[in-house]
This record gives C-alpha cells, structure tokens and sequence, in this order.
C-alpha cells in the first residue's frame, strides 16, 4: 500500500527566510507562514483565526527563498510535513512539526499583468532547478470565508 505526505500552503511570511550554510556547503532556510482563515460564529460574529508553520528549505530552493523572499511575501509553498525531536540547551525533550518545501513560488501582483496574484499558465514554478524571477511589494490577498459548522461534525 502507497501513502502520501504532501502539504500545500499559501501564506504570509513572518519574517525574512533565515539562511545557513553547513560544512558541506548545503544552504538551509528557516522561516515562517502565517495562514489566516476568516468564520462566522454561533452568535454571527466574524472570527479571524491564524495559523502559523515552521517551513524549512534546502540547497538551491533555500538560496532562492534568500534572494526572493521578505517578511510580508505571499507565497505558495508544496512540500512535506516532518516531525523532529530534539533537546533543549536546558536538556528538556522538544518535538517540532515542519514543512519542508520541495517548491514554492511567489504570489506578488505584477503591475504589467492583469493575472492577479496567481502566475500565468507560462510562467515557471520556483523549484530548485529554476533561475530567480524578481519579486515586487505585496499587496493583500483576499480572504477566505468559511462558516462555522461545528454543530454539524461527526464527533
């Protein structure tokens, strides 16, 4: 039997991608995504609620998210979410979830297209075989807009 471990976001930057070198001369980024879905309540008031995930890039994708990325960038990101354990400075046990992305590609309106904040058919995806496209401010996305329906779950 097959399985599948496949996440795909689009989001805010938190902060500027984080980047380090390894001996081996791997790059690594480090940085974070906001993901914001806005609901209704059961008294018909509108909640806003905000996710935040941990997203890790590698060698060519990480050198990429260092030269096309800042605080406030919208983009969309594919990877797969991974559990690490790890120890603390103070020896206490720690356990972090992750996305480590395997594609992403900026989602910033282009002033000389009328596409919106999704790239045309022939624009190409930003992988880690792919040259750096420029990237312009961001300008705010709309929301998504779900009801509450708890009363209607399952369990």
């Amino acid at each position: 039997m097959s399985s599948l471990n496949k996440v795909m976001l689009i989001g805010r930057l938190g902060r500027d991608p984080e980047v380090k070198y390894l001996e081996t001369g791997a790059a690594v980024a480090k940085f974070s995504i906001a993901t914001s879905e806005s609901y209704k309540d059961k008294a018909g008031e509108w909640q806003e609620q905000t996710e935040w995930h941990d997203i890790i890039l590698w060698r060519m994708l990480a050198e990429r998210a260092e030269k096309q990325l800042k605080k406030g960038s919208l983009i969309y990101i594919e990877g797969k979410l991974t559990h690490r354990k790890w120890e603390d400075k103070d020896g206490n046990k720690r356990k972090t979830t992750e996305v480590v992305g395997q594609t992403f590609r900026t989602l910033e309106k282009r002033e000389s297209t009328n596409s919106g904040y999704f790239p045309s058919e022939s624009d190409e995806p930003a992988t880690a075989f792919n040259k750096p496209k420029e990237v312009n401010e961001a300008k705010p996305e709309s929301k998504n807009v779900v009801e509450d329906t708890s009363d209607d779950l399952p369990f």
